[in-house]
């Protein structure tokens, strides 16, 4: 509209276009103000209004200070400057303008439209790349689950990543007299821990290569010293540490010769069920996470030697399991419903059990969300 046009001819256009939500007010080439079709019809219903207005120019009820903007102005821009301008930018609309001349009105339907068109494609591209990340950890416990399906066919393992990638992950890995394995929560979940899995998984190969698989606890010791380096987690170091992060894990060695389990935990504690025991003997793992700030470069794990006779069960889990939230009263799953339910099935093969234990916390969980990344491992000797 000019500035010049009547206020009839708003009704026309109004009445014409139901759909047209506010008319721009120019002057020459450069637009002055901004007509609400609502504000502008409920005035001119009012009694008398007509005859008074009809015949004056448009500028009587346009708003003076509209939102305007480039047309070159990016739609996260444009977003945030009709956050700034109020509701009634979003309400209004705003003028479009090229070199300070009228180009058009945007909506604000249009604009939250195009909003959440351009999020909407960000969190593809975001997905996409986790997705692609996921393949990258899966790809990096592929050798320990050939390990598992080729080397020890009594075992069976479950890794369920509360997001797509997870800050859990395992080792396994077969030598001439005996396997290795390992479990691990590393900090948080998601891509974060995912990251943390990739270091982590990295500085126990290198500590395997270095001092070999037959002293779990040499290993941690290795592995938090490789971690608290890498991450710059020491206490003199320049300006602070700027991360605590680490991994609970426990890493053991079976010796086929000896039938003897050698275990080191870093607060993730090995259960066993020997044949014809009615209870589970749980060895407890030390209280040092690995690679946090506050673990000692210096500090020696326990080292723990067990006997398993054929037919011996052993369990480890990470406490996405235990820590899990469900049942009626809201609680965790705890220890003792991992080994009761262990205990009940354990005639059967590991990879029953596992599955029944997974079940039984799926059951547990019910509409709870899953709290974190979920990984148990079970081995018949």
């Amino acid at each position: 509209m000019d500035a010049e046009d009547s206020n009839s001819l708003v009704m026309e256009l109004f009445s014409a276009r139901r759909d047209m939500g506010s008319l721009a007010v120019i002057e020459g080439l450069r637009p002055i103000g901004l007509i609400n079709r609502d504000i502008f019809m409920s005035e001119m219903s009012k009694p008398f209004h007509r005859e008074l207005y009809d015949k004056k120019s448009c500028i009587a009820f346009m708003d003076k200070e509209p939102l305007i903007v480039d047309a070159d102005v990016s739609i996260e821009s444009l977003a945030f400057k009709t956050v700034e301008a109020g509701e009634k930018a979003l309400v209004d609309g705003f003028i479009v303008t090229r070199d300070g001349r009228f180009k058009g009105v945007g909506s604000g339907l249009e604009l939250v439209g195009a909003v959440a068109e351009m999020q909407a494609e960000k969190n593809r591209q975001i997905m996409q790349s986790i997705e692609y990340a996921s393949v990258i950890q899966r790809a990096m416990l592929r050798a320990s689950d050939d390990t598992l399906s080729t080397q020890l066919r009594g075992a069976a393992m479950v890794w369920e990543p509360r997001d797509v990638v997870g800050g859990d992950f395992y080792h396994f890995a077969a030598f001439p007299h005996g396997w290795f394995g390992a479990l691990a929560d590393c900090t948080g979940h998601g891509v974060p821990g995912a990251f943390m899995t990739l270091l982590a998984s990295a500085s126990l190969s290198k500590a395997i290569e270095q001092i070999g698989p037959r002293d779990p606890a040499a290993l941690l010791s290795a592995v938090n010293r490789n971690v608290k380096g890498l991450l710059g987690q020491v206490n003199n170091a320049a300006g602070g540490p700027q991360s605590n992060d680490g991994l609970d894990t426990a890493f053991f060695w079976f010796d086929a010769s000896e039938n003897e389990l050698h275990f080191a935990g870093a607060r993730i504690a090995l259960h066993i069920l020997l044949p014809g025991a009615e209870q589970f003997e749980t060895i407890a793992a030390d209280r040092m996470g690995v690679g946090y700030v506050d673990s000692r470069a210096d500090y020696a794990w326990n080292l723990h030697t067990v006997s398993l006779p054929p037919g011996s069960l052993m369990f480890i889990c990470t406490d996405g399991l235990t820590d899990q939230i469900g049942g009626p009263r809201s609680i965790s799953f705890g220890r003792r419903r991992v080994l009761d339910a262990i205990r009940e099935h354990r005639a059967e093969p590991t990879s029953t059990i596992c599955e029944r234990l997974r079940m039984s916390l799926a059951q547990w969980q019910s509409v709870q969300p899953r709290r974190d990344d979920v990984t148990f491992f079970c081995a018949r000797i």
